[in-house]
């Protein structure tokens, strides 16, 4: 049996889960997990993500969400997807190879839970790692007068062929226009706790600061830099023992972590974004 997974967020009131319930029943699926919050019962707002198998759920996959939207969403004033399948990224890299190495050797461990379609890079640097490891590497240089093009060149190797993007330390800003363009998630990791020390050279103002933990954070690309919604942090605590250089080291293994979390919690749906925030349910 196909399995599938169903994302809902609506209005909090009582029967919701019920009416989804036996729906699927109806429909002959059968539930093999199931997760649900809820910010208030009263007046609040509802998340849930449940896994179903169903026979051929692919082939019917226009039947039942035509179904599901008529005899349940729409009583339930229901914002839901349905999703099946592994997803495709690429990834785009610049010199720094920490979180792309760790990226690739989950994926040919069968734990990232998404296929990579290829990396892509303004730096030749990593194409002989890349390349060794079973994964195609495409060279596509950002000169400062002549982004636009670069971004062009990105829209046409990338757009429609991949189910979201990955920045593992892509040193570049993205512009809104590529973002609407490319019509993906794009997922970052900041080499920060974000909202602290937002930009370039964290590790150098947490040294100078003298801050006791420091930390990366993983999150969806928007219009506003380093503002998008938050998919996955974590920290580790540092003394003042430790210099720049070694709380960058420190910083390396946080980033390689929370990115991989967050690129597997995506490739599985367990992300539902709300507004600037996430539910997730891992």
């Amino acid at each position: 049996m196909s399995a599938a997974r169903l994302l809902v967020s609506c209005p909090d009131r009582p029967g919701i889960v019920a009416a989804i319930s036996s729906f699927l029943f109806e429909s002959g699926a059968n539930i093999i997990d199931s997760a649900q919050h809820s910010t208030d019962p009263e007046g609040g707002r509802f998340f849930l993500r449940m896994e179903f198998q169903l026979d051929e759920f692919d082939a019917q996959r226009t039947q039942l969400e035509a179904a599901f939207e008529q005899r349940v969403a729409r009583r339930f004033a229901m914002e839901w997807r349905f999703a099946s399948g592994q997803k495709t990224c690429a990834i785009l890299v610049s010199r720094q190879a920490h979180c792309l190495l760790d990226l690739i050797w989950r994926w040919r461990s069968n734990e990232l839970g998404a296929d990579i379609a290829g990396v892509i890079s303004n730096h030749r640097d990593l194409a002989a790692d890349v390349t060794a490891l079973g994964v195609p590497f495409t060279h596509v240089p950002v000169e400062t007068a002549r982004k636009d093009d670069a971004e062009a060149k990105l829209l046409s190797l990338l757009a429609g062929r991949v189910d979201f993007l990955v920045l593992a330390r892509y040193m570049q800003i993205l512009s809104p226009h590529f973002l609407e363009q490319i019509g993906v998630p794009v997922i970052n990791i900041h080499h920060s706790f974000l909202p602290a020390f937002v930009g370039a050279n964290p590790y150098r103002r947490a040294y100078e600061r003298g801050v006791k933990l420091i930390g990366a954070t993983a999150h969806y690309v928007t219009e506003e830099l380093d503002e998008g919604p938050i998919i996955e942090q974590d920290v580790e605590r540092v003394s003042h023992r430790l210099g720049v250089a070694e709380l960058e080291r420190v910083g390396r293994d946080i980033e390689r972590t929370v990115l991989s979390r967050a690129v597997r919690w995506h490739s599985e749906d367990r992300v539902i974004v709300d507004g600037r925030k996430t539910f997730v349910f891992d």
